[in-house]
């Protein structure tokens, strides 16, 4: 469905394929275990012809083998890049010496209440772009987040939204960002970042903000 609904986007707005970034994951159990098998069968759902970027969803006893399998695709061109998602500093000392292609990307859950302060430092650090889920808070917690005071005071200094103001809080720490949202007013707010800067006193506020308090178990 996705793969179908991506070629007639292109279709209706005249794209071509390089113009458009596909990324997609492979998840631990039956995935992981049969990894070649996976992987191509995720290629021929979506029938794009290569992928963009494929991720590990997390951790697992059949993640080397599967990174391995997916490095392979990537010599094929039928995957561009290679990328891990909710990996921290243990898993990834432990987890990079044994594949060849350093991943371009780990995508963790990141959001002023779960900052993961010494995690982003020690990814950036290898060359690894990061990139944060759940940038809002994450479904049932949204709300408290953008009702924060300290967000919305700061929001309101700069006549921008709670939203945008943790964005670009990200932004400005190098995180890259990927809100959800079905909103199409949403979603165009959500990509205008680039007309403040948050000062250094308020990043410093919302970083106070820190309550190492994940919204999901990965």
């Amino acid at each position: 469905e996705v793969g179908q609904a991506v070629r007639e986007a292109m279709e209706e707005l005249g794209l071509q394929r390089e113009d458009i970034f596909v990324i997609t994951k492979i998840y631990p159990g039956s995935e992981m275990a049969n990894p070649e098998q996976s992987i191509q069968a995720c290629l021929d759902r979506l029938d794009l012809g290569y992928v963009d970027m494929m991720l590990l969803h997390h951790p697992d006893r059949n993640d080397v083998k599967a990174y391995q399998a997916m490095e392979k695709f990537i010599e094929e061109g039928k995957i561009r890049s290679l990328g891990l998602s909710n990996w921290y500093v243990e898993e990834l000392e432990e987890f990079l010496p044994q594949v060849s292609i350093t991943p371009a990307l780990v995508q963790n859950e990141i959001h002023p209440y779960y900052q993961e302060n010494e995690v982003i430092p020690y990814i950036q650090d290898l060359g690894i772009v990061v990139q944060g889920w759940y940038p809002l808070g994450g479904r049932g917690h949204t709300g408290e987040l953008l009702g924060d005071e300290v967000i919305s005071s700061i929001a309101k200094a700069h006549g921008v939204s709670s939203a945008q103001v943790i964005l670009r809080w990200n932004l400005q720490k190098g995180v890259v960002v990927i809100p959800g949202s079905s909103n199409p007013d949403h979603i165009k707010e959500n990509t205008e970042l680039y007309d403040f800067v948050l000062t250094d006193e308020e990043m410093a506020q919302i970083n106070a903000l820190d309550r190492n308090e994940k919204h999901d178990w990965y």
